[in-house]
Protein backbone atom coordinates (compact mmCIF):
# COMPACT_ATOMS: atom_id res chain seq x y z
CA UNK A 1 0.00 0.00 0.00
CA UNK A 2 1.42 3.43 -1.05
CA UNK A 3 0.46 6.82 0.92
CA UNK A 4 -1.22 9.67 -1.33
CA UNK A 5 -1.05 12.89 -0.38
CA UNK A 6 -3.70 13.42 2.01
CA UNK A 7 -2.06 10.76 3.94
CA UNK A 8 -0.37 11.89 7.20
CA UNK A 9 1.92 9.35 7.38
CA UNK A 10 4.82 9.64 4.84
CA UNK A 11 6.94 6.14 3.41
CA UNK A 12 10.63 6.98 3.43
CA UNK A 13 13.55 8.55 5.46
CA UNK A 14 12.95 11.94 6.35
CA UNK A 15 15.30 14.58 4.43
CA UNK A 16 16.97 17.14 6.48
CA UNK A 17 16.60 20.92 4.76
CA UNK A 18 19.34 21.96 2.30
CA UNK A 19 22.29 23.92 3.96
CA UNK A 20 22.79 27.43 2.91
CA UNK A 21 24.86 27.67 -0.42
CA UNK A 22 27.85 29.58 -0.11
CA UNK A 23 27.87 32.92 -2.11
CA UNK A 24 30.06 31.60 -4.35
CA UNK A 25 28.30 28.91 -5.85
CA UNK A 26 25.43 30.96 -6.42
CA UNK A 27 26.78 32.64 -9.74
CA UNK A 28 30.40 32.59 -11.60
CA UNK A 29 33.00 33.35 -10.02
CA UNK A 30 35.01 36.66 -10.44
CA UNK A 31 38.23 37.09 -12.65
CA UNK A 32 40.25 37.64 -9.70
CA UNK A 33 39.32 34.78 -8.39
CA UNK A 34 39.82 32.55 -10.81
CA UNK A 35 43.14 33.97 -11.78
CA UNK A 36 43.94 33.23 -7.78
CA UNK A 37 43.43 29.75 -7.69
CA UNK A 38 44.85 29.65 -11.24
CA UNK A 39 48.23 30.66 -9.71
CA UNK A 40 47.93 28.53 -6.61
CA UNK A 41 47.34 25.97 -8.26
CA UNK A 42 50.52 26.00 -10.54
CA UNK A 43 52.19 27.13 -7.36
CA UNK A 44 51.23 24.06 -6.04
CA UNK A 45 51.84 21.79 -8.96
CA UNK A 46 55.52 23.18 -10.11
CA UNK A 47 56.47 22.94 -6.06
CA UNK A 48 55.23 19.12 -6.62
CA UNK A 49 56.94 18.69 -9.47
CA UNK A 50 60.08 19.74 -8.22
CA UNK A 51 60.20 18.42 -5.13
CA UNK A 52 58.95 14.57 -6.44
CA UNK A 53 61.44 14.90 -9.45
CA UNK A 54 64.10 15.78 -6.63
CA UNK A 55 63.40 12.61 -4.47
CA UNK A 56 63.21 10.44 -7.40
CA UNK A 57 67.22 11.18 -8.29
CA UNK A 58 68.22 11.55 -5.10
CA UNK A 59 66.92 8.00 -3.95
CA UNK A 60 66.91 6.11 -7.20
CA UNK A 61 70.30 7.85 -8.63
CA UNK A 62 72.19 9.23 -6.07
CA UNK A 63 71.92 12.61 -7.58
CA UNK A 64 69.26 15.89 -6.82
CA UNK A 65 68.42 18.73 -8.57
CA UNK A 66 70.08 21.92 -5.95
CA UNK A 67 67.59 24.43 -7.11
CA UNK A 68 64.42 22.35 -6.52
CA UNK A 69 64.47 23.31 -2.52
CA UNK A 70 64.98 27.11 -3.52
CA UNK A 71 62.17 27.03 -6.29
CA UNK A 72 59.70 24.97 -3.53
CA UNK A 73 60.57 27.27 -0.74
CA UNK A 74 59.14 30.49 -3.33
CA UNK A 75 56.68 29.07 -4.89
CA UNK A 76 55.31 28.38 -1.49
CA UNK A 77 55.69 31.53 -0.24
CA UNK A 78 53.77 32.79 -3.47
CA UNK A 79 51.03 30.57 -2.94
CA UNK A 80 50.44 31.46 1.08
CA UNK A 81 50.13 35.15 0.35
CA UNK A 82 48.18 35.03 -2.96
CA UNK A 83 45.52 32.75 -1.18
CA UNK A 84 45.35 34.98 2.30
CA UNK A 85 44.92 37.78 -0.68
CA UNK A 86 42.01 35.91 -2.22
CA UNK A 87 40.31 34.80 0.58
CA UNK A 88 39.99 38.48 2.82
CA UNK A 89 37.61 39.87 0.46
CA UNK A 90 35.18 36.33 0.56
CA UNK A 91 35.54 36.80 4.35
CA UNK A 92 37.36 33.64 4.96
CA UNK A 93 39.98 34.49 7.54
CA UNK A 94 39.73 33.30 10.72
CA UNK A 95 37.03 35.69 12.93
CA UNK A 96 35.57 35.39 16.08
CA UNK A 97 31.95 36.52 15.24
CA UNK A 98 31.08 34.13 17.89
CA UNK A 99 31.83 37.40 20.29
CA UNK A 100 29.57 39.92 17.83
CA UNK A 101 26.43 37.98 17.41
CA UNK A 102 24.28 38.85 20.87
CA UNK A 103 24.95 42.38 19.36
CA UNK A 104 23.69 41.27 16.39
CA UNK A 105 20.59 43.22 16.13
CA UNK A 106 21.98 46.40 17.63
CA UNK A 107 22.90 48.13 13.89
CA UNK A 108 24.40 51.12 15.53
CA UNK A 109 26.85 48.99 17.38
CA UNK A 110 27.45 46.82 14.93
CA UNK A 111 28.54 49.95 12.03
CA UNK A 112 31.14 50.72 15.16
CA UNK A 113 32.06 47.42 15.37
CA UNK A 114 32.77 46.89 12.27
CA UNK A 115 34.49 50.04 11.46
CA UNK A 116 36.80 49.51 14.23
CA UNK A 117 37.80 46.04 13.06
CA UNK A 118 38.58 47.20 9.58
CA UNK A 119 40.52 49.72 11.01
CA UNK A 120 42.20 47.48 13.07
CA UNK A 121 42.99 44.92 9.88
CA UNK A 122 44.33 48.76 7.93
CA UNK A 123 47.28 49.01 10.59
CA UNK A 124 48.04 45.23 11.16
CA UNK A 125 48.23 45.10 7.23
CA UNK A 126 49.92 48.37 6.91
CA UNK A 127 53.10 47.34 9.72
CA UNK A 128 53.11 44.26 7.42
CA UNK A 129 53.30 45.91 4.48
CA UNK A 130 56.26 48.49 6.16
CA UNK A 131 58.20 45.45 7.37
CA UNK A 132 57.73 43.80 3.76
CA UNK A 133 58.68 46.76 2.32
CA UNK A 134 62.17 46.99 4.52
CA UNK A 135 62.96 43.20 3.51
CA UNK A 136 62.47 43.80 0.00
CA UNK A 137 64.98 47.00 0.07
CA UNK A 138 67.39 44.61 2.32
CA UNK A 139 66.76 41.60 -0.53
CA UNK A 140 67.47 44.02 -3.24
CA UNK A 141 71.28 44.00 -2.54
CA UNK A 142 71.60 39.93 -2.50
CA UNK A 143 70.78 37.16 -4.13
CA UNK A 144 70.01 33.33 -4.13
CA UNK A 145 72.38 30.90 -3.81
CA UNK A 146 71.37 28.46 -6.11
CA UNK A 147 69.08 30.07 -8.62
CA UNK A 148 70.46 33.37 -8.71
CA UNK A 149 67.15 35.50 -8.27
CA UNK A 150 66.74 38.16 -6.35
CA UNK A 151 66.15 37.93 -2.24
CA UNK A 152 63.67 40.49 -3.14
CA UNK A 153 61.33 37.93 -4.34
CA UNK A 154 60.73 35.96 -0.95
CA UNK A 155 59.18 39.25 1.18
CA UNK A 156 57.70 40.67 -2.13
CA UNK A 157 54.41 38.73 -1.60
CA UNK A 158 54.12 39.59 1.71
CA UNK A 159 54.17 43.06 0.92
CA UNK A 160 51.78 42.97 -2.18
CA UNK A 161 49.57 41.09 -0.22
CA UNK A 162 49.18 43.05 3.25
CA UNK A 163 48.25 46.15 0.58
CA UNK A 164 46.49 44.66 -1.30
CA UNK A 165 44.53 43.56 1.97
CA UNK A 166 44.61 47.24 3.51
CA UNK A 167 43.32 48.49 0.65
CA UNK A 168 40.36 46.11 0.55
CA UNK A 169 39.72 46.86 4.12
CA UNK A 170 40.00 50.59 3.80
CA UNK A 171 37.34 50.12 0.66
CA UNK A 172 34.96 48.43 3.12
CA UNK A 173 35.53 51.15 5.86
CA UNK A 174 34.49 53.72 3.15
CA UNK A 175 31.55 51.69 1.96
CA UNK A 176 30.15 51.28 5.32
CA UNK A 177 30.55 47.06 4.68
CA UNK A 178 28.62 45.60 7.29
CA UNK A 179 29.96 42.55 9.22
CA UNK A 180 29.42 38.98 7.68
CA UNK A 181 28.37 36.85 10.82
CA UNK A 182 27.12 33.68 8.91
CA UNK A 183 30.09 31.99 9.38
CA UNK A 184 28.89 29.54 12.06
CA UNK A 185 26.63 28.36 9.21
CA UNK A 186 29.45 26.88 7.91
CA UNK A 187 31.44 24.53 10.81
CA UNK A 188 31.48 21.65 9.49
Amino acid sequence: MTPTSSSPVSAGPVVPPEAPTPPAANGPRPLWLRLAEGAMALCLAVMALAVFVNVVLRYGFGSGVAASEELSRLLFVWMVFIGATAAYPLGEHMAFTSLLLPLRRRRTLMTIIAALIRLAVVAAAGMVAWGAWQQVVVGMDSRSVVLGYSNALLPLPALISSALIALMALWQLVRAKPLNLDHELEVE
